[in-house]
């Protein structure tokens, strides 16, 4: 009944490890793959299991299913459910427990309230975590741990399944899962109405596109054109846009440009929209007032998110994409009877200004021919030879502050912009197959190895686009077994190792704070040898000439994962001076 439950909703893959107490879901998966459904992708930890869901989910824009057995499985499933739940990602989480009748007999793994008591630890991490103590339970509250994971706000729900009961026979489903599940379209109107005369009174309007704004990014950027308003990224929304839209003023937050900063502190301007943010440390600048003032509209689905802006001067509530496309109709109907008028910010930069090179804090290393190459000549590089399409995943720690800083794609890069028209007032059920964009990185619990796991479900839910993961040594020597999968379901994946000997962030943030020197070294690694071992093609890169001369067309098209070990120079400080001023204010 699960499995056909996920079948009807399209899902292809389900991540996990299995083990006695979950055996007759693996037995049901069996079956499935048998007729053409449903697959599992064995990982080599849980947690990896629990990333890989995540990456698949914002690929695939479906719900990622992760899955373990009792006690110990389920326990590692934590780190990577608590990274989707803080970045509102939708999965369904099963886990197994010992049959009904063993419970408080201390039996193998027990994790029940009678054990250890893994439904209770879940219930922080999830929006929705029950046990099924018996099978007429069942139907029902798998009905609603899927609602909760796809309603606002979005997040895993959990289930754990005594063996006996998952063995017990069950009718067919009865419910139609699809409509259940579609995306409501709800809009405050009200709220809308104060807006558009909140914009026809401003003189410079300046928009803040957060992560949480894929569905409805085409929407956003059409508003944006229609007003000639120019917009920030999040570090989480970089990936959403083109870093060499006219608009583009840079990346606010953790690892940003002060071209956004500026743009965000120009006296003129007298409106700015947040959308899509969930107002966190990273993605607020630590939480500065450049941002939280009294200038602020804050737009989003979700309360908890809304609840960190009590200093604006309007909440937007609503479905986003719901919300741009009646903002972009009513703006059409008015320029019927008035003129549209431009943001005087967009008319003050040239086109020379909002090229992306010229936001950057260190041109010169950008540029650099140095050996070791430097970490942001890296960037340059990656953007340069992976082709448009391919999806970016950057890892927490100093592989994100360089990305969100210094890559940039090719400026090619589509995003599906429209710059007239309607915007078509019909939404189609569901989300688009996307909303990741181009670049994807973890905001707030942010936990180490979560892009190296996220890389294998995204290449899992699209095999037909290179997925690159930029990782440190730290991380790929926490999580890197999981190259393993990429090699057993042969997935496109380039792992991309900074390898500085050190956990850089701690390393150099000690050094800026003048705090002891301890517990950041990693010995010398060979990650070429470790990747070839594990069956995964491998270089090692130790200048810009090595890069030029890698056969990028052939990487790609390879079946099967590829890393380049990449020996960074250690001295370079990543771009992060946001945290350091949070870490500064705490003292």
């Amino acid at each position: 009944m699960l499995v056909a439950y996920l079948e009807q909703i399209g899902v292809e893959y389900v991540f996990g490890i299995p083990g006695g107490a979950i055996e007759p879901l693996f037995n049901a998966i069996a079956r499935s793959t048998r007729r053409g459904g449903i697959r599992h992708i064995l990982a080599r930890h849980e947690t990896g299991a629990a990333f890989m869901a995540d990456g698949y989910a914002r690929e695939s824009g479906k719900i990622g299913v992760c899955c373990a057995t009792s006690g110990p499985g389920a326990t590692n499933l934590i780190t990577g459910v608590a990274c989707a739940y803080d970045n509102k990602i939708p999965l369904l989480v099963i886990t197994g427990q010992p049959a009904l009748p063993t419970f408080g007999k201390n039996p193998l793994q027990e994790s029940s309230c009678t054990g250890i008591n893994t439904p209770a630890m879940f219930r922080h991490c999830t929006r929705y975590s029950s046990l099924v103590s018996h099978p007429k339970q069942m139907e029902i509250k798998l009905v609603s741990a899927l609602q909760s994971a796809v309603r606002a706000p979005r997040g895993p729900s959990h289930l754990t399944v005594p063996v006996d009961v998952f063995r017990s026979p069950h009718p067919a489903p009865s419910y139609d899962l699809p409509s259940l599940l579609a995306a409501s379209s709800l809009v405050d109107d009200d709220a809308i109405e104060t807006l558009l005369e909140m914009l026809s009174a401003a003189n410079n309007v300046v928009l803040v596109i957060g992560g949480w704004c894929g569905e409805a990014i085409g929407a956003i950027l059409q508003f944006a054109a229609l007003k000639g308003i120019p917009f920030v990224t999040t570090p989480d929304g970089k990936g959403l846009v083109n870093s060499h839209h006219s608009l583009y003023r840079g990346v606010f937050g953790f690892g940003g440009h002060a071209s956004a900063e500026a743009t965000l502190n120009d006296k003129s301007v007298d409106l700015i929209l947040a959308i899509g943010s969930s107002m966190g440390e990273w993605n607020t600048g630590g939480w500065s007032e450049s941002l939280l003032n009294e200038r602020l509209v804050h737009i989003d689905e979700t309360e908890e998110h809304l609840s960190r802006t009590p200093m604006a001067r309007l909440h937007v509530r609503g479905r986003i994409k719901s919300v741009f496309i009646r903002l972009i109709e009513k703006m059409l109907d008015q320029s019927k009877i008035a003129p549209a008028t431009q943001s005087s910010a967009s008319r003050e930069l040239d086109r020379t200004e909002c090229d992306p090179f010229h936001m950057l804090a260190a041109p010169d290393k950008y540029e650099s021919d140095a050996t070791p190459i430097t970490p942001q000549r890296l960037m340059r590089e990656l953007g340069r030879l992976f082709p448009p399409t391919a999806r970016f995943l950057a890892d927490t720690g100093s592989s994100v502050a360089w990305s969100v800083h210094y890559l940039h794609p090719g400026s090619d890069l589509r995003l599906g912009e429209r710059r007239q028209g309607g915007g078509a007032r019909r939404i189609s059920p569901g989300r688009r197959k996307t909303d990741g964009g181009w670049l994807r990185v973890t905001m707030d619990f942010a936990p180490m190895g979560w892009a190296i796991g996220g890389a294998v479900g995204t290449a899992a839910a699209n095999p037909e686009v290179p997925v690159v993961c930029i990782v440190g040594d730290g991380s790929m020597l926490m999580n890197g077994q999981e190259i393993s999968v990429a090699v057993a379901e042969q997935l496109n994946v380039i792992f991309v190792v900074l390898n500085d000997r050190a956990l850089g962030m701690v390393k150099h943030g000690q050094r800026i704070a003048g705090a002891e020197q301890i517990g950041h070294e990693l010995p010398p690694t060979d990650f070429a040898a470790l990747a070839r071992a594990l069956g995964a093609l491998a270089h090692t890169i130790r200048a810009p000439e090595d890069l030029s001369r890698l056969d990028i067309a052939a990487i790609c098209a390879h079946n099967g994962p590829t890393l380049l070990d990449v020996l960074v120079d250690p001295d370079e400080v990543p771009p992060m001076n946001v945290r350091m001023r949070v870490l500064a204010d705490a003292l």
